[in-house]
């Protein structure tokens, strides 16, 4: 899905296209590439983005919460996903979800991640994901958006603020894609060395809810 007349420079993401059906389907069809080890390589995926931010700010925290139902939610105190408002008073949020990082997607020698595989960017996270909402947290003003398997099923919808900024991704790796379960303890050490400006949390939720 085209954009018209954006004025916006492209860094990591094509601000024209919100998105990219092609690019989803592709990461789809090959969720052992682009998935390796299972759902913790999408938890990196995701903490990659947390490390962005904590290190352009000189620091930063991100909380990863693991719940009952099998999905994971990973929560950091940034300035909260871009969003601006186009030529038509339109809120547009930076399409991270629905289309490919420019500097990791099919990019040889792209940056790896802790677990030794290479980084690709958010839209590998929501294209094996059967559901996932994006909430984005910034000074002026909070969205919130949802998404199937990496296309949008809602807008992007305003939030009142609470005085917080930052991004929090709820997800939920699709089953049929990716059986490899979580580790009962995700690996922190390698998660420190690769990226030192950022602290992680571990909520652990699924045992209190384990007969």
């Amino acid at each position: 899905m085209e954009l018209p007349g954006h004025p916006w420079v492209n860094t990591t993401h094509d601000w024209s296209s919100t998105v990219d059906a092609d690019h989803l389907a592709h990461i789809r069809r090959s969720p052992d590439e682009f998935a390796p080890g299972g759902p913790w390589h999408l938890v990196l995926e995701v903490l990659a983005y947390a490390a962005d931010e904590a290190a352009s700010r000189g620091g930063g925290h991100c909380l990863v919460t693991l719940h009952p139902d099998g999905s994971v939610s990973v929560a950091d105190d940034g300035r909260g996903t871009d969003t601006r408002t186009d030529a038509r008073g339109r809120t547009v949020r930076k399409p991270v979800m629905a289309s490919k990082d420019l500097r990791f997607f099919d990019r040889p020698g792209a940056e790896r991640l802790p677990d030794g595989h290479p980084r690709r960017g958010m839209s590998v996270v929501a294209a094996l994901s059967g559901r996932l909402v994006h909430t984005n947290r910034r000074a002026d003003g909070a969205w919130t958006q949802r998404y199937e398997h990496g296309v949008p099923v809602t807008g992007l919808m305003p939030l009142e603020p609470d005085g917080t900024t930052g991004t929090r991704v709820h997800f939920r790796p699709n089953p049929l894609l990716l059986p490899a379960p979580l580790p009962p303890t995700p690996r922190a050490e390698p998660c420190r060395t690769a990226w030192p400006h950022l602290t992680v949390s571990l909520d652990d939720r699924r045992d209190a809810h384990r007969p």
